[in-house]
């Protein structure tokens, strides 16, 4: 496929998920652990549904993960990361989240008790206590430091780019994002279709994008019509783009150019709302590009700061009215 690129393509640490690996005595990854765990609980004479439960929320575990992983791999952080994603990008409740999260305590109680993990791993994953919403927006300033950490001679780098524009400028969730197909991009308009059945909502809805992502998309488009695909974003070898690969990549990006922030896809969604309002959107035209259904959940996103306070009262001061 390389014939048809003027950039190379190189895998870059976003394409794989991966984590620190600790030493561990025991061979079994985490679908072996958790094969045994059920094997245990199907004899303690629970309800059929709590069994039930207890697979799905495992299997909506593996989803996020996409992989099994090793002995090795079964770290803190990878559920912390979990957490944060039904947060931010799922935009779940923390009820709900504790109502996944449980099941995964008590496994991972059981996988340690067992021997199979050294680590009391169950310990430190928290249930939450507040349903207030504490992610970070990036001020412009951090958005022009991650782009600069971007090399885009290659094609990982220029799609990363491409991705994170389009994140920034439609606002759009990440899962609605690796959905784009290219014959919904329309470049002469300036919007993007998203379809029903793409969206959280099962609503379509069409946002719109600006003049520079305009031409970026319209270069990437051009490079990668050799492969063929349907879909807009795609890996270094043409197939689906992994969430994972996008989160990771960002991260990247973000550690590179000094963010302590957590810089996840929804950072960019949440960013991209509050800019919108501060720029002089309204919350009305806003609410109709994220794609909720009330106005309440608009309101998670514009969570201002102090000095944003001050600056949209210098600019839209009663009193300018009075004392032209």
């Amino acid at each position: 496929m390389s014939s048809y690129f003027t950039r190379k393509k190189v895998k870059t640490k976003g394409e794989q998920y991966t984590t620190r690996k600790p030493v561990s005595p025991v061979d079994l990854t985490l679908t072996e652990m958790f094969e045994r765990f059920m094997d245990i609980k199907k004899t303690e004479g629970l309800a059929k549904r709590t069994i039930d439960d207890h697979y799905l929320h495992f299997t909506y575990f593996c989803e996020f993960i996409q992989r099994d992983l090793k002995n090795e791999e079964i770290t803190v952080e990878v559920f912390r990361d979990y957490i944060a994603y039904m947060l931010e990008e799922r935009d779940l409740s923390p009820v709900t989240v504790n109502i996944r999260i449980r099941p995964l305590k008590a496994f991972l109680r059981y996988s340690h008790k067992a021997g199979f993990l050294n680590s009391p791993i169950h310990e430190d994953i928290k249930i939450l206590k507040t349903p207030e919403d504490t992610l970070e927006s990036l001020t412009p300033a951090e958005i022009k430091l991650i782009l600069g950490q971007i090399d885009d001679r290659y094609y990982a780098g220029f799609r990363d780019k491409c991705v994170i524009f389009t994140l920034l400028d439609t606002m759009v969730r990440i899962s609605e994002l690796l959905a784009i197909k290219r014959e919904n991009v329309d470049l002469k308009q300036g919007t993007i279709k998203l379809e029903a059945h793409e969206t959280k909502t099962k609503r379509a809805r069409t946002v719109p994008i600006s003049s520079k992502t305009v031409n970026l998309l319209r270069e990437y488009i051009s490079e990668t019509e050799g492969y063929n695909n349907e879909l807009l974003f795609l890996s270094f070898n043409g197939d689906e783009l992994a969430a994972n690969t996008v989160r990771r990549a960002l991260m990247t990006y973000a550690r590179s150019a000094g963010i302590s922030k957590r810089v996840s896809p929804h950072t960019w969604r949440h960013t991209g709302a509050l800019l919108y309002i501060l720029n002089g959107g309204d919350p009305f035209s806003l609410q109709k590009i994220l794609g909720h259904a009330d106005m309440s959940m608009v309101r998670k996103y514009i969570q201002m700061t102090n000095q944003d306070i001050k600056s949209q009262h210098n600019y839209f001061s009663p009193l300018k009215a009075v004392f032209k």
